[in-house]
């Protein structure tokens, strides 16, 4: 893959870039945004989180135009935005949970009319013809998928200056290819639908790739009660399987009984370890900072599967004879494809289930991204108000 271009900056993480965005060409729009316009070398950190103009590509066949209602505020926004999985190019706009109504679509769309609401998650393109891709798993695409930010526009579907990368939703508006498109059912709470479409999705799809939608019923551990925990223990209890919240706090066992868990581990107890041990099925694995995954596999039934969600980057260390004499097994998950995203948003829909969310304002991106990296979330998923935030004339662009 070709290298951005702009000042490359090496950082133990991978090396970061600083770009300078272009004018807008003659098929693009100037939109407003909010980003990280820089790594400042200075102080070996990105830059605080501004308003800016990006370029976004004018309405063409198969596409999508939709004004931004709302814009859900993920950790990995703030593990990209600030270097942390190494790679970003700057200036990076975050945002990979869309929501908004359509107010312009090109020829050829069928998907959606003027006027809808829909939701974009986080990609906005793949290759659409391999293997994966045809099997409704855009996100494993052997070419790479096109993720809604920070990445280059590979396979056609991205309009555009093509030597630009992608921009995510911290913006007025987005234009999106219809197959990358979600439909949004009008009985839903749009302020808390957004996050599903990260949040809600990362869990779905080991969900049903684990067979627990339709399958037998199990104990369910859902360690990290985030907001993608507190996801998984919505709809693991939702589906009728005991579910167990896992945390280091104890303080977090109301909260989480209160979304459903019947159980209840303190890892940081140790008679809580043990009296939990080889209890569980499966334990889904939000924790999105570095920690010990052996704290956690004891907790696994002979056959038990632990799937890991979190960003994190740093390697585990595992203790492979705990795995052999028990045949346990360490997996991961990656978001979901198009189709599944569909569905857990149909789910929710159905079932009501929504996560708690506190809605901010664009000026409020730097503090929210400060409590997100210090693990202050308690469980809620940021949103930011857009139109609100469209208003505020002082954090808009000069």
């Amino acid at each position: 893959m070709t290298e951005p271009k702009g000042e490359k900056i090496d950082h133990p993480n991978g090396a970061c870039f600083n770009t300078t965005l272009p004018a807008p060409l003659p098929d693009e729009y100037k939109e407003v945004a909010w980003a990280i316009p820089s790594f400042d070398k200075a102080t070996n950190q990105p830059k605080p989180i501004e308003p800016i103009w990006i370029a976004r590509p004018n309405i063409g066949p198969n596409q999508v135009r939709f004004e931004m209602l709302y814009c859900g505020v993920c950790h990995s926004d703030t593990h990209c935005g600030n270097n942390d999985w190494g790679g970003c190019v700057y200036p990076f706009v975050g945002g990979h949970e869309l929501l908004g109504k359509v107010t312009e679509i090109g020829e050829g769309v069928t998907k959606v009319k003027v006027g809808d609401l829909v939701g974009v998650g986080c990609m906005v393109d793949s290759c659409l013809k391999c293997q994966y891709c045809q099997n409704d798993e855009e996100q494993y695409c052997a070419n790479g998928m096109t993720m809604t930010w920070n990445s280059p526009k590979t396979h056609g579907r991205v309009l555009g200056n093509p030597e630009t990368y992608t921009h995510g939703g911290y913006s007025g508006s987005s234009v999106t290819h219809e197959h990358f498109i979600i439909k949004i059912p009008d009985s839903m709470d749009i302020q808390r639908a957004a996050p599903i479409l990260c949040a809600g999705i990362t869990l779905w799809d080991p969900i049903r790739y684990h067979g627990l939608v339709d399958g037998p019923k199990k104990v369910v551990g859902v360690a990290g009660l985030g907001g993608l925990g507190t996801m998984g223990v919505k709809f693991a209890s939702t589906l009728g399987h005991k579910v167990v919240a896992i945390s280091t706090s104890a303080n977090k066992e109301f909260m989480a009984k209160e979304k459903g868990a019947t159980g209840f581990v303190v890892t940081t107890d140790p008679y809580s370890l043990k009296a939990n041990a080889g209890t569980m099925d499966i334990i889904f694995n939000t924790i999105s900072a570095n920690h010990d995954i052996n704290t956690y596999l004891p907790l696994l039934k002979t056959g038990g599967t632990i799937v890991m969600l979190g960003g994190v980057a740093a390697p585990h260390t595992v203790y492979q004879m705990g795995l052999m004499f028990q045949r346990k097994t360490i997996t991961g998950s990656l978001i979901g494809g198009v189709k599944a995203t569909q569905e857990v948003i149909d789910f929710c829909s159905k079932h009501s289930i929504y996560p708690d969310i506190k809605l901010i304002r664009a000026r409020e991106l730097n503090d929210t991204w400060k409590a997100l990296s210090e693990g202050k979330g308690d469980g809620v998923r940021f949103v930011i108000d857009v139109k609100a935030s469209l208003e505020d004339e002082s954090f808009l662009p000069k």
